[in-house]
């Protein structure tokens, strides 16, 4: 671990996922930490990740044993194998999420690192969403009165490659999308998640896995939530997708648009002007035009605070913010929700 004015030094172990660029560009713009290398078991993947952001590519063992923390950026299914190898070398560890595709590894995950007295926390930016910070603000003054029901939304396009392969992800946009809005709720309003009834369906695309998440759930005190956490988005639209939550409450409704703060770029594109880069949507960024018509992000960037926590987490011994055991009540919920859909009832989460 670093002392407090030293450089903590932070390495990314597999490039798998797209934010994996969106973190690396989050370090260079942090006073106090360095990305001092990349490790990949897709070694020519590794080596172009490491020249586009003027850093090393390294034999996983030589980077561990030269970083303070790393950063897995992984397909879920292989979190794990990642984590344990960072806990081994006694490294701090950030995982996107979800912790893992199912209980038992990110159990197991989160075991590891609390023998090896290593940190471990998980990818959940819409905690430093601007937005989403304003309404804990609320909620912490009783503004809302008490709970009485809450309604989320976390649609967005669907990101393709190794997401919509069963194998490597776990699952489709149930796997990918339920976590982000349930740990928010989580969060929130310090009550889980109890029971959840879902139905999952292939309808948009060609794929083996779901791309349709809509859940009806109650919390622990009875309060009823709902999540549209779907790939409903086309390709051809304007912005990504969206991360809403509409907490309604006896004397208030709190109303939280993550990605609220964008103004909207139309052009002719009769000269020939195309779309930018897509991503999945956790950063904000510049996404597809549809018709002319693009959605420029202003706001604060929720990835910038999610690595900068990290990274002050790493210098003071602390826990992030989301920890493994919270990302862990995250994974038990979306385990409930493949469960519910297998049999077709409501099923109790066993966290």
């Amino acid at each position: 671990m670093s002392g407090p004015s030293e450089t903590v030094r932070i390495g990314i172990l597999s490039t798998a996922h797209l934010h994996a660029g969106a973190y690396a560009g989050a370090l260079a713009g942090i006073d106090g930490a360095e990305l001092v290398g990349v490790a990949d078991e897709d070694a020519e993947r590794g080596r172009e990740f490491a020249a586009a952001h003027d850093t090393e590519y390294a034999a996983t063992d030589e980077l561990l044993g030269s970083v303070d923390g790393a950063v897995v950026c992984s397909t879920n299914a292989a979190h794990r194998e990642w984590v344990e190898r960072a806990a081994a070398a006694g490294v701090d560890v950030l995982s996107e999420k979800p912790l893992a595709p199912g209980r038992d590894d990110a159990r197991a995950m989160v075991e590891t690192c609390e023998d090896a007295g290593v940190g471990l926390g998980v990818a959940m930016p819409l905690r430093f969403s601007l937005p989403a910070r304003k309404a804990n603000e609320k909620l912490a003054e009783g503004t809302l009165g008490d709970l009485r029901a809450v309604v989320g939304t976390n649609r967005g396009q669907m990101p393709g490659g190794w997401f919509v392969d069963p194998d490597a992800s776990g699952g489709g946009a149930a796997m990918d999308h339920t976590v982000h809005i349930v740990d928010l709720v989580h969060w929130l309003t310090d009550q889980r998640v109890a029971e959840v009834y879902a139905e999952l369906e292939t309808t948009f695309y060609d794929h083996p896995v779901e791309d349709v998440n809509v859940l009806s759930m109650a919390l622990e005190d009875g309060t009823q939530f709902s999540l549209d956490g779907s790939w409903s988005r086309p390709e051809s639209w304007d912005f990504w997708g969206d991360a809403t939550l509409s907490l309604v409450g006896t004397d208030a409704t709190v109303d939280v648009d993550c990605f609220d703060q964008k103004l909207k770029h139309t052009r002719d594109t009769a000269d020939g002007g195309d779309g930018g880069e897509s991503d999945d949507g956790d950063d904000g960024g510049d996404d597809d035009d549809a018709g002319g018509i693009r959605s420029v992000y202003w706001g604060s960037d929720p990835n910038a605070g999610l690595v900068a926590d990290f990274v002050d987490a790493v210098r003071e011994g602390r826990p992030p913010e989301t920890t493994g055991a919270e990302g862990l009540e995250a994974v038990a919920v979306v385990e409930a929700v493949y469960e519910s859909n297998d049999r077709g009832e409501p099923v109790t989460v066993e966290y």
